[in-house]
């Protein structure tokens, strides 16, 4: 029962250090409902405090038990991004020393020089918006192509 508790002290110390340290609301949401069950709060005030269910508190302090505060970190870390940051500002500098702007000719840019082909219209749309061009007005070429001029 000692080696529990020492244990438990042990956990709790790392507990704390990562709610001080912890940007991501929701881990600090798992790491907090942890606290509060370690402080007797009772599971269902802890989930109206958290906005959380039941479930979700018994789930954390379960992780919590066996993993240690590495159970409560999320696992998914995003996708990685087509293009490196040097890539994503090569591109930029591109498109911002051009003087129209045609989508299709976009494609093959990023096709041509890095291999990059994105699944959705939206990530050729959003390099345009942060190079400054997506506001800019668009002129028809043809019923399946745009070009943007400055």
């Amino acid at each position: 029962m000692a080696v529990v508790i020492r244990r438990i002290a042990v956990h709790m110390e790392e507990l704390i250090k990562f709610i001080q340290a912890n940007p991501d609301p929701r881990e600090l949401k798992r790491a907090l409902s942890v606290k509060m069950v370690m402080q007797n709060y009772n599971h269902s005030e802890i989930a109206k405090i958290l906005t959380v269910s039941i479930g979700f508190v018994n789930k954390c302090k379960y992780k919590f038990l066996e993993q240690g505060v590495s159970g409560l970190r999320l696992k998914y870390k995003g996708s990685k991004s087509y293009l490196s940051q040097a890539q994503k500002q090569t591109v930029l500098t591109w498109l911002q020393h051009k003087e129209h702007w045609n989508l299709l000719e976009l494609k093959e840019y990023l096709f041509n020089n890095f291999d990059v082909e994105f699944k959705s219209k939206q990530s050729y749309y959003n390099l345009l918006n942060q190079a400054n061009i997506a506001g800019k007005k668009c002129k028809k070429q043809s019923s399946k192509q745009r070009i943007f001029s400055s």
